[in-house]
């Protein structure tokens, strides 16, 4: 079993312009990431717009990346269904095809209570041998999973290992660190919280800005796990106007699609509802992109 440890970009899905899935795109990228040192990386996200993929577009993405990560760094591949039973058929596939980690996010429609979350999360994982990253976000899920759920699920069942924790709440991340240790590992998933995430312990970070930024999340995380930490800060303050615009701006796809195009990688449209950045936003990520020393010449 590969360590899960270090800075993942969750990628985007590439699209075309008429909306089709960029495979070959999403080849390039992957190879992109890999040559630029990322410790692993997370397809099928809520950056990778899962939600508006079919079925069978999500096990082409899953299988895609399989393939051409071909066993050189740590695939996570997200699995969330709104049914238990969609969930399963999803991770069991992840696991059958030879993904490292499945990412298991809550039902996101349903709300459910916390003893049915805990029943969803057990059942899945128990669907499978390979290691789960359960994942708490409330602002997509709509549920704000308890901290002593969390660590009742994962004490309770061994092959649920970490959790992408994106409440935004940096103390309850702390206290499932803490209290957890042993059993389960943290990862951060709020892009502005990253080296406050690391400071109270997190082993790694899902990061959304690692699509655009991969070097320097890379060397964000290693510098804060060497206690480097004037280094780490500095990065931190580089990146930390990105971080913010992806976190604030309610456009995080757009954002992120719109970066890799600007870059000269494969990003393109969002599926609609969503829609482009307006000229102001373009214009803002731009004025980042150039700040950071990202764009192509």
């Amino acid at each position: 079993m590969k360590k899960l440890e270090g800075s993942f970009p969750v990628l985007i899905t590439p699209m075309d312009e008429n909306g089709e899935i960029n495979i070959e795109g999403l080849r390039q990228n992957i190879d992109h990431f890999i040559n630029e040192g990322v410790a692993g990386i997370v397809v099928n996200g809520s950056t990778g717009e899962f939600v508006s993929l079919t079925r069978e577009e999500r096990l082409k993405v899953a299988e895609t990346a399989v393939d051409q990560v071909a066993d050189r760094i740590p695939l996570i591949v997200g699995t969330a269904a709104e049914t238990t039973d969609d969930a399963i058929f999803y991770t069991q596939h992840a696991e059958k095809i030879g993904a490292d980690a499945a990412l298991l996010i809550n039902s996101y429609y349903a709300h459910p209570k916390d003893e049915e979350i805990y029943e969803h999360f057990k059942a899945v994982a128990n669907s499978v041998s390979f290691p789960i990253m359960i994942y708490n976000n409330p602002f997509t899920s709509g549920v704000n999973i308890g901290t002593e759920t969390i660590l009742k699920v994962a004490k309770d069942v061994e092959n649920i290992t970490h959790i992408k924790e994106s409440s935004g709440e940096i103390t309850k991340l702390r206290d499932i660190t803490r209290k957890g240790k042993g059993y389960i590992e943290t990862f951060c998933g709020s892009d502005d919280l990253a080296l406050e995430s690391f400071l109270v312990g997190a082993t790694g970070w899902i990061s959304v800005a690692g699509n655009i930024v991969p070097r320097l999340v890379t060397e964000l995380y290693n510098s804060a796990k060497n206690k480097e930490f004037d280094k780490a800060w500095e990065i931190y303050d580089q990146i930390l106007p990105l971080c913010n615009f992806l976190e604030d701006s309610g456009k995080y796809v757009q954002i992120t699609k719109r970066a890799m195009d600007l870059q000269g990688l494969a990003g393109g449209p969002a599926r609609r509802p969503r829609l482009p950045l307006t000229p102001e936003e373009d214009a803002k990520l731009q004025e980042i992109l150039e700040n950071l020393h990202v764009l192509s010449n």
